[in-house]
C-alpha cells in the first residue's frame, strides 16, 4: 500500500514538473545524462567496456570462440547476446533463468548492432560451411537508475570496438575486430504530453510510452523499439527520430574516442 503511495505521489511531481518544462534532475527534454566510457576493463575477455549514463552502470564483455555457422549464412561469422540483471543492480531484479526485462534488452541491443552491419561478419569466416568466428556479447548490469537499453547499447558498442580477434588460436595473427559502423540508440519516454530524452528510474517509472531509435553513423534509422501501453502519434515518431539523429552524434564521439 505504502508504494502505492509513493508511486502516486512520484507519478504527481514529475507530470507537474514535465507539465512545467522541467525534469526531477534539472535536465532539459531532450538532454541526456553524461556518459562515461571505460574500455578494455576485464583483461580477460577479447573486448570489454564499462559504461556509465548518469548513475545507470554496465559492464559488457565480447568473448570471441571459433564455432559453426549457421546454414543460411555460410560464410559470415556469428553474433550471440544476452544479458544478465541481479538483484545487486537493482531490487527488482531476481536471480534465476533470464527475465522477460533481461531478454528484451538482449534483443534491441543485438538488433541495433545486427541491423547496421555493425561488424563485418565476411571478415569472420574461417572455412566456408565449417567454421568462423563466434562474437558473444554478455551485458551485465551493476546499477540500475533507468535507461538500460541505451546504456547497454552503448556499453555493448564500446566493447567490440575494442575487441581483438583470437587468430593465434587457429595460427595466425590476432586481429582487431572489422567494426565498420557504430549504431547509437536513444530512447525517449512519454509523460503526459511531454516527451523526454534517457529517462531515469523516477521518469521510466511512471512513463506512458517508451522508444528507443538506433541510427547510424550517417543518421539513418536502423532499429526501433516501442515499450510500455502508451503510445506516440506520427509527429512525436518523428521527432524521437530527429532527436536520436542529433543526440546520437554527441554520444558517438564519446564512444569513439573513449
Amino acid at each position: 500500500m505504502t508504494a502505492v503511495v509513493i508511486s502516486e505521489l512520484m507519478r504527481e511531481h514529475i507530470n507537474r514538473l514535465a507539465a512545467s518544462g522541467k525534469r526531477s534532475d534539472g535536465r532539459v527534454f531532450d538532454e541526456p545524462r553524461s556518459l562515461t566510457v571505460h574500455k578494455n576493463y576485464i583483461k580477460t575477455a577479447e573486448g570489454s567496456a564499462r559504461v556509465q549514463l548518469g548513475n545507470t552502470d554496465v559492464l559488457v564483455g565480447v568473448k570471441i570462440d571459433v564455432g559453426e555457422p549457421y546454414a543460411d549464412t555460410p560464410n559470415q561469422g556469428v553474433l550471440t547476446t544476452s544479458a544478465e540483471l541481479i538483484p545487486m543492480a537493482s531490487p527488482n531484479f531476481e536471480s534465476g533463468p533470464p527475465s522477460p526485462t533481461a531478454i528484451e534488452l538482449a534483443r534491441v541491443v543485438d538488433r541495433g548492432i545486427r541491423e547496421t552491419k555493425t561488424v563485418n561478419t565476411e571478415k569472420l569466416c574461417i572455412t566456408p560451411k565449417e567454421k568462423v568466428w563466434i562474437m558473444f556479447i554478455d551485458i551485465h548490469a551493476l546499477d540500475y537508475d533507468g535507461n538500460l537499453f541505451d546504456a547497454a547499447s552503448y556499453g555493448a558498442l564500446s566493447a567490440l570496438s575494442c575487441a581483438i580477434v583470437p587468430a593465434s588460436k587457429i595460427g595466425k595473427a590476432d586481429y582487431p575486430l572489422p567494426l565498420e559502423h557504430w549504431p547509437i540508440s536513444v530512447t525517449s519516454a512519454k509523460i503526459g504530453s511531454s516527451i523526454v530524452v534517457d529517462p531515469n528510474l523516477d521518469e521510466e517509472r511512471i512513463a506512458d510510452a517508451r522508444l528507443t531509435v538506433t541510427t547510424d553513423e550517417n543518421g539513418d534509422v536502423r532499429a526501433m523499439q516501442k515499450g510500455l501501453k502508451g503510445s506516440f502519434n506520427l509527429e512525436e515518431v518523428r521527432g524521437a527520430i530527429r532527436t536520436s539523429q542529433r543526440v546520437g552524434r554527441t554520444l558517438r564521439e564519446v564512444i569513439q574516442q573513449g
